[in-house]
């Protein structure tokens, strides 16, 4: 009986060791031999989860024709991968992908690390800060005040208590977008938004297009759903979308849904100007297309002489084109997993009539705490918090990457979370992967793209600042001196414990 529970095709897995071969240039990089540099490419895709453990490869021969490379080379990459536990074979099945024991299953999105690594591991990997107290204890402190009377209902409100449906929609129309509560839905956090929106549109096989590069951990959802990703480049720079690129991919490939951050882009910090933004909207108007519009980072706003744009859903006020996603995650915090949707009213029926077959509702607790927080002014300052420190942590990181690796680009972004960096001729991925050796982990730029685009690039995000943001460069300039000159596989220092 196989082991294996899926396949990669000789013609795919091609592309995507293709795609991760470090930028030529690279000085004092050493030379591997031809099956080592595959062996190490298949070893990194199963690392970063781009190829599923128990995943068949192709055979010996039709991988050689899709590479250019002789079936020998290809079988000596195969034996090393078995030596080294990354690869199972039996006769008549085939051979498939493994991980060595004692090592953890690789994840395709980016998963919190776990507490008890903190103390020697810089983490990079997620976008994430900590609570802004005191608000956080005493939004729970209101909320509890708050919770006997509801403690005597069944507790199940599928489209949210309507207290904070009420309080989401007069903020929408506070910001110009009048806004009932019929037209907003709570929900578990933005992700569970994203995937109510793309199980109601989006069933296996659709089209959905992407911004390319974009929200790893969104498209490793849609991936899972089934659906067909369409990336749409982004322009060089912080310039963001190229809407003659938009109208012809809406345009040709008629996506169900098309998903975009316009607000601080995750990863690479783009903010759409207004111009962008209508555009974008009469696009996917034109195409029949829904737009799902992510505002999870619209308010980290962190240099305060920036005038910020108009919502994206002012273009389609009454939300038939567009479908808005928000959430308390980013701008609050990531423990508070409340997010929501403002939609047509019709929409929102919908999505809270399917979600009798998921999750039937959101905490009530949680939601109180985020009512209390809008409605007393908590979240105005516990957001003002919250950019006080990204900002303070996006100079200190900044300050420490020019100074560590100054043959790294990237452009400051004016908000979010995230900077996207170029990785000054080195592969991201084996980046991240020596990178966790020497007490740093950092996403590398795979992950944000489709079918493994953007291996020169890595995602820093504003999570550190200060010593720890220094130490975190200095490590980041270890790997990066590792790999630069081929020692990438040799045995690395390891972490220091490192105390903020």
């Amino acid at each position: 009986m196989a082991q294996w529970t899926s396949a990669v095709g000789a013609a795919q897995l091609a592309r995507l060791i293709t795609s991760q071969q470090e930028r030529p240039g690279v000085a004092g990089a050493r030379k591997l031999p031809a099956y080592r540099t595959l062996a190490d490419g298949i070893r990194l895709l199963v690392l970063e989860g781009r190829v599923p453990v128990a995943a068949r490869l192709p055979a010996e021969r039709e991988l050689a024709g899709s590479l250019s490379l002789s079936r020998t080379t290809v079988a000596a990459a195969y034996e090393a991968l078995r030596g080294e536990g990354f690869l199972e074979s039996r006769r008549g099945a085939g051979s498939w992908t493994s991980v060595p024991a004692g090592n953890p299953l690789p994840a395709r999105g980016l998963e919190p690390l776990p507490p008890e690594s903190l103390g020697s591991m810089i983490d990079l990997g997620c976008a994430a800060l900590p609570a802004p107290e005191p608000w956080l204890t005493k939004a729970v402190q209101g909320a509890l005040e708050e919770l006997p009377p509801y403690a005597h209902t069944h507790g199940d409100y599928p489209a949210g208590l309507p207290a904070l449906r009420r309080m989401l929609a007069d903020r929408y129309t506070e910001r110009g977008i009048p806004t009932m509560p019929e037209q907003i839905m709570v929900t578990t956090g933005a992700m569970g938004a994203i995937d109510a929106i793309c199980s109601l549109f989006a069933g296996r096989g659709e089209r959905i297009a992407v911004e390319s590069p974009s929200y790893a951990n969104i498209l490793q959802l849609m991936r899972a759903a089934g659906v067909r990703l369409v990336p749409v480049a982004m322009a060089d720079g912080l310039s963001g979308w190229d809407m003659t690129v938009w109208r012809q991919v809406l345009r040709d490939a008629a996506p169900r849904l098309a998903y975009v951050v316009a607000d601080f882009h995750n990863p690479t910090g783009a903010l759409a100007s207004d111009e962008q933004r209508r555009a974008m909207v009469e696009a996917a108007r034109s195409a029949g297309t829904v737009l799902v519009v992510d505002e999870t980072m619209a308010e980290l706003q962190l240099d305060p002489a920036l005038e910020m744009p108009r919502p994206v859903c002012s273009f389609d006020p009454a939300g038939s084109s567009v479908i808005t996603v928000g959430s308390a995650s980013k701008a609050f915090w990531a423990g508070m997993r409340i997010g929501w949707v403002r939609a047509a009213p019709d929409v929102i029926r919908s999505l809270v009539a399917a979600r009798a077959y998921a999750d039937l509702g959101t905490p009530v607790l949680e939601q109180l705490a985020v009512n209390w927080l809008m409605r007393t002014g908590g979240w105005a300052q516990a957001v003002q918090i919250r950019r006080d420190q990204a900002r303070e942590n996006r100079d200190a990181l900044v300050a420490a990457v020019r100074r560590e690796l100054p043959d790294w680009e990237f452009a400051v972004p004016r908000g979010g979370l995230t900077l996207w960096a170029r990785a000054g001729g080195l592969s991201g991925s084996r980046l991240a992967e020596v990178g966790e050796r020497v007490g740093v982990r950092v996403p590398s730029g795979p992950r944000f793209g489709v079918d493994g685009a953007f291996e020169g690039y890595v995602r820093l995000p504003f999570t550190v600042g200060g010593p720890v943001a220094e130490e975190a460069a200095a490590r980041l300039a270890a790997a990066a001196r590792l790999v630069g000159t081929g020692a990438a596989g040799s045995t690395a220092e390891p972490p220091r414990t490192f105390v903020a």
